[in-house]
């Protein structure tokens, strides 16, 4: 299906997306450039904010398949004696990796000025449930974890996220299927601490709450199960669950639009410059930076 987007996709629309991208890159990794530095910089056939602007544009269109995607950018965007060939490439993305992560959280600061964020978990499965016993992906990485809203087991990872009011997505860490939500909520949420947070059920925990605050000023806010004493009002409970469910939303468009759960990455490098370039594609998206 992505072999054929060609015909189907406005060129036009895709060379704006691309130098909208490719300004924003330029002028962010002007910062960083001395982080850079290469031997026989002459001789590459693209410059790193180039690559980077590449790699980001076939995350904004949904792209899943780098050899497809390869090939879309050798027939759309540049000849195939001016831009590297495919291996090269997803080298150069992969190395270029901690460059997308410093933009990504340059933009992800914006989200500390928002009125609040909601923190989540999502699950990436990698392969089909039924061969969740003998499959090889990412084993010793990956294992096998419930998904409470399926209601069925899965093999493969979660990304645990926190975003703000507006969609944007802040601090992100992504564990083996098993971790329970708890576990990870520090983590997430430390990254770039916002002083009001919200959780769903699977994050009820004291002593968490009161660590967060103690140590970093962060108020997090969750449902209470109906074994625990403190009571909550029917207008709170429906409060929170209008303002959490801006994270259902978002989970939505990553996977609809940005095929977050279908990257086919065998590589942990591989897997984390995917992951990157979508964040930092559907960032973009939500500041108004680069047109969807």
């Amino acid at each position: 299906m992505q072999e054929h987007f060609h015909f189907t996709t406005d060129e036009a629309k895709i060379q704006k997306q691309y130098a909208a991208i490719l300004f924003f890159v330029s002028g962010q990794l002007s910062l960083i450039q001395m982080y850079l530095q290469r031997r026989n910089r002459h001789l590459l056939k693209q410059e790193d904010e180039v690559i980077i602007a590449v790699h980001v544009l076939g995350k904004l269109l949904g792209f899943t398949s780098e050899r497809a995607w390869h090939r879309f950018v050798i027939g759309n965007l540049f000849s195939k004696d001016l831009f590297p060939e495919r291996s090269r490439y997803n080298r150069r993305c992969r190395n270029l990796g901690f460059a997308v992560k410093w933009i990504r959280y340059q933009l992800a600061k914006r989200g500390q000025h928002h009125a609040y964020a909601v923190v989540d978990s999502l699950p990436i499965e990698l392969c089909h449930h039924v061969r969740i016993y003998r499959v090889k992906r990412f084993q010793g990485i990956a294992d096998i974890g419930y998904c409470a809203s399926k209601k069925m087991a899965y093999y493969g990872l979660k990304l645990h996220l926190q975003i703000t009011d507006q969609a944007l997505p802040m601090g992100y860490v992504v564990t083996e299927a098993s971790c329970h939500d708890r576990t990870a909520a520090e983590t997430v949420m430390v990254q770039l601490p916002h002083p009001y947070t919200l959780g769903d059920k699977g994050y009820v925990s004291q002593d968490l709450q009161k660590k967060l605050y103690d140590e970093y000023k962060i108020t997090f806010w969750t449902p209470v199960r109906k074994n625990q004493k403190i009571h909550q009002s029917k207008a709170w409970k429906r409060w929170m669950k209008r303002k959490r469910k801006v994270i259902e939303t978002v989970f939505s468009v990553l996977i609809d639009q940005y095929r977050i759960t279908e990257i086919r990455s065998n590589s942990v490098s591989g897997f984390e410059s995917s992951l990157d370039g979508i964040l930092l594609a559907y960032s973009l998206v939500i500041l108004g930076l680069v047109e969807r």
